[in-house]
């Protein structure tokens, strides 16, 4: 008993010693496992799973360990200076994952040039939560002063054995990180190499990880760019010429119907097509949009494929049928690509092509990128009379600027003098006033309120459970789009110009509301003032499944054209992508650009795959979460063959692996035989 009590004592004593001497180090410890911990909590929501515990201690070790080769009065400045780091990487996810549900990259830093103009949307939806990340060095520069104030440095000059600590703390990091390696799986590699599944990667292998390891992937790729290419554009060449592909090619009965049309997109900005179903107080929120889908042909299962690039990556899909970057914006990082779009096609075919937006012509840097997108001429902020003040009390401006109303009301005269200048052309009308963050304005007119009846006093109330949380004020600003929409269709039909004329309404994204928004919405009470729950007969089931499933925009083609519109007509529910809007198009326009991720949706009917950036998938069949390895059958009493979910995830991967080849090695400007000379 002696001896187990005098090692136990010494153990006791070994254990006090470390502690007393280490209390630099082990605050830092501390503070920055809290942080990843934290971080997790409030964006994937598994704040204690050991894997990536295992692995943000194993790094934050690491990292520590060289702090033992600093001298013991420059230790606080080499951990101060990595504890910031640590603060800005959470601070900087965790608002990124509010908007994107990902995680940041550094090749994605670039876009933070584009915030000028969005300022006010970021900062109506931060959190308080957001901000805790700055109390870890806030606490330890305190803790670090009175350490100061007293003798911890001076004895530490004396006692520490800078290379026996840097050696234990080095081969405890490396303990951690082997075991958490050791028991990784070829998949969990896999998405590490690949990063563009982020989500699944700071699941298993923690935020600290996750970053080093992107800003790795975003330095290599740039040096191996000017050696790698040889090797992507055979990869790319040989996808494009599988038979697979060829499958789906060919034509159908709308080849070439469009051929010497007029074509014009309308990007209305965050419309989603739940809004169609939706009224309040026998109030549509989309009356005009509503029979627009019913004049023309309306696509009800068409999903955005946007990344980190929003609006823009909806701009570069729909002109190309690929996919947008998984490791920055096409607009941003790769604004000297060539492209193959609609509008460089038919520009070469002599129609005037132009783009149209109420916004900055800096703003994702389309002053610069739309002219090789194959637009000639751009009509942007300077060129609408407006007055651009910005306050409550200017009916002219509504968030971002131009109102669409006032938008719209020029843009008619604009597309009037192009019909009565050009035989033909192409152009892209980008819409403003639906943009986060659905500030209330004095032009927005829709009532959320419920009127009733008080089942005991009979007196008649009102509730507005609605009106002050943003699910509500986006539906007031849709109504307001949607109200600006319907100026411009009656515009269309009372002109006596565009019998030429087709036009193109998508949605460009979701509008990014939460979960617990949207649920709100569909299962609120406001009665009893709670949510219901399944037992409720009202109840309407919303899970995280419904909730991206949610997240589809309309697409509908429309003509006021009395022979085309006959044609064009009627809902077509087959799901499709945003990349199959332009393969379809290239078709009816008969033109051949094989040089699209996408199909032809009515040469693909019913066996399509919607590709997302973050490796999600949909099928007519089921959607699939590629994070959790899990997905929901969408339709009753529909078998699932053995390799079904594996057919479809290895050809996600691919086509990702392509979308990003194509814009990483700008291929489309690229000379194989020029290139080995």
């Amino acid at each position: 008993m002696n001896v187990i009590s005098k090692y136990i004592n010494k153990f006791r004593l070994t254990v006090v010693k470390y502690v007393y001497t280490n209390r630099l180090f082990l605050t830092y410890l501390l503070l920055a496992i809290l942080g990843a911990v934290i971080l997790r909590g409030v964006t994937i929501g598994n704040p204690f799973s050991l894997k990536p515990f295992l692995v943000d201690f194993g790094m934050i070790l690491l990292i520590g360990a060289f702090g033992y080769l600093v001298k013991p009065h420059n230790q606080f400045k080499y951990f101060f200076i990595w504890l910031i780091i640590f603060t800005m990487i959470e601070v900087v996810n965790s608002v990124y994952y509010i908007f994107y549900e990902g995680f940041a990259s550094f090749t994605q830093l670039s876009t933070l040039s584009q915030a000028e103009t969005v300022t006010d949307s970021i900062f109506a939806q931060l959190r308080l939560i957001d901000f805790i990340y700055l109390l870890q060095p806030i606490i330890f520069y305190y803790l670090h002063n009175i350490l100061k104030s007293s003798t911890y440095y001076n004895i530490l000059d004396k006692v520490e054995n800078k290379k026996h600590m840097f050696i234990i703390t080095f081969v405890a990091s490396l303990l951690f990180l082997g075991y958490s390696f050791g028991t990784a799986t070829s998949t969990d590699y896999s998405r590490l190499n690949k990063q563009w599944n982020r989500q699944h990667v700071v699941e298993r292998f923690g935020i600290i990880l996750y970053q080093g390891n992107d800003l790795f992937q975003t330095v290599i790729p740039r040096i191996n760019s000017l050696f790698g290419r040889d090797e992507a554009y055979e990869m790319f060449v040989n996808y494009f010429n599988e038979d697979e592909r060829n499958e789906y090619r060919g034509e159908n009965k709308y080849t070439g119907i469009l051929e010497g049309y007029n074509i014009v997109y309308i990007h209305m900005e965050s419309m989603q097509d739940f809004l169609m179903d939706l009224e309040f107080n026998g109030t549509e929120v989309t009356p005009n949009l509503n029979n627009l889908a019913k004049e023309g042909m309306f696509f009800s299962n068409f999903y955005p494929q946007v990344s980190v690039g929003t609006s823009s990556d909806a701009e570069y899909i729909m002109l190309t049928g690929l996919l947008p970057s998984t490791g920055g914006t096409v607009f941003v990082n790769y604004s000297n690509n060539k492209f193959k779009t609609l509008a460089t096609y038919l520009k070469d075919e002599g129609y005037y092509t132009f783009s149209m937006h109420g916004n900055l012509p800096s703003m994702w840097n389309r002053s610069n990128v739309h002219p090789r997108l194959g637009y000639t001429d751009l009509y942007y902020k300077d060129t609408f009379t407006f007055n651009d003040e910005k306050n409550i009390n200017n009916p002219d401006v509504i968030g971002l600027g131009i109102n669409d109303k006032l938008f719209f009301e020029q843009a008619i005269q604009k597309l009037e003098t192009i019909e009565s200048t050009y035989t033909n052309y192409f152009g892209t009308l980008i819409t403003l006033s639906n943009h986060s963050p659905f500030d209330p304005n004095p032009a927005f007119t829709l009532d959320l309120t419920d009127y009733y009846e008080d089942e005991v006093t009979k007196e008649s109330k009102s509730s507005c459970y609605l009106c002050d949380r943003t699910i509500g004020k986006y539906i007031v600003s849709s109504h307001y789009a949607d109200e600006a929409l319907g100026d411009f269709i009656n515009y269309i039909k009372n002109s006596s110009a565009f019998e030429n004329t087709v036009f193109v309404f998508y949605g460009d994204h979701d509008a990014k509301m939460s979960y617990k928004d949207m649920n709100y919405l569909y299962n609120y009470d406001y009665l009893t003032g709670e949510l219901k729950d399944e037992s409720d007969e009202s109840y309407i089931p919303y899970d995280s499944y419904d909730h991206n499933l949610n997240k589809k925009t309309p697409l509908i083609i429309w003509t006021k054209n009395k022979e085309l519109s006959k044609i064009f007509k009627g809902e077509i529910k087959d799901v499709m992508g945003m990349y199959d809007a332009a393969p379809t198009l290239f078709n009816m326009l008969n033109i051949n650009n094989e040089y699209v991720l996408g199909h032809d949706i009515f040469n693909i009917k019913g066996n399509d795959i919607v590709v997302f950036p973050n490796g999600n998938f949909l099928t007519d069949k089921i959607y699939r979460n590629n994070s959790t390895g899990t997905y929901k059958i969408l339709k009753e009493n529909v078998e699932i063959e053995d390799d079904y979910i594996e057919k479809n995830t290895a050809y996600t991967e691919r086509a990702l692996e392509i979308g990003n080849a194509i814009i990483d090695y700008n291929l489309f400007d690229y000379d194989k035989d020029e290139e080995s000379d």
